[in-house]
């Protein structure tokens, strides 16, 4: 058995009045954002319109590709898709990193294939376009922040310790070793945020797809199965790409013959 059910209730059904009358917590934003003269109303209308345009498209093209006549090679393309958006988003976060991109897409792709191998080969989920598109979401929106983290961690570290890492160097350390005390800390700044928030799920905060679920009507024991996988699926995912990303980085700021490159200082 799966954890995933189909529910058909209209217990959390938003229509269009809704959407519109939610729209006031925005002007809320906007007022607050007036009073203290910071500056953000054009920001906050601009992203909320922006985000329910794309929303709306999105929404638009899963009806297309949820329908039973599209073959699942249509989901898969738009795994794809996200993984080589996510790589040039990474790139253009961290743009003082070298070769960001092709780092990117080799972590994201790992961490995809990886995680999606587990919750679907082990049949946690059953394999279709309703769940293979938003758990693909859910792997690689998480771990973009966690990878850029990590890559721009690993280029401070060493910039900033550049005459710490030589002296290692220089006193026959290899390079493997002499960057692992930097690596080591790149990581741990990538993957806390995400294991401090596994602490608090439930605690402090309910999560997207448990709220979800439970505003759909879904009894809340099933919403928190489905919310425990989901959230190991993240932290897996994270700790994935963060450590293909800092380990394959680490290795391409060394020549072959354990030399540290010359690194551009990060940016603020």
């Amino acid at each position: 058995m799966t954890l995933a059910t189909t529910t058909t209730v209209t217990t959390g059904y938003v229509g269009w009045l809704g959407l519109v009358a939610s729209l006031s917590l925005v002007g809320i934003a906007v007022a607050i954002s007036i009073w203290q003269q910071l500056g953000l109303e054009r920001s906050l209308i601009w992203a909320s319109m922006r985000a329910i345009v794309q929303l709306l498209a999105v929404g638009a093209l899963l009806a297309v590709v949820f329908s039973p006549r599209v073959p699942l090679a249509a989901s898969w393309a738009w795994v794809l898709f996200m993984v080589v958006f996510a790589a040039d988003t990474i790139r253009r976060r961290a743009p003082e990193v070298p070769g960001a991109r092709r780092l990117a897409l080799v972590s994201l792709g790992l961490a995809t294939v990886v995680c999606l191998g587990v919750l679907f080969g082990l049949r946690i989920f059953p394999l279709n376009a309703r769940t293979l598109i938003p758990l693909a979401g859910m792997v690689v929106g998480n771990s973009l922040t966690a990878t850029v983290v990590a890559a721009r961690r690993v280029v401070a570290e060493f910039t900033d310790k550049r005459a710490e890492v030589e002296a290692r160097l220089a006193l026959g350390i290899s390079s493997r070793d002499s960057a692992r005390p930097y690596v080591r800390d790149a990581l741990r700044t990538a993957m806390i945020s995400q294991i401090e928030s596994t602490k608090a799920v439930g605690l402090v905060f309910l999560p997207g797809a448990m709220t979800g679920l439970i505003l759909a009507g879904e009894k809340p024991l099933q919403a928190v199965l489905v919310q425990a996988a989901v959230m190991f699926l993240i932290l897996g995912a994270v700790a994935t790409t963060a450590a293909a990303m800092s380990l394959g980085l680490s290795r391409k700021l060394f020549t072959p013959d354990h030399r540290l490159v010359r690194l551009a200082r990060t940016a603020a």
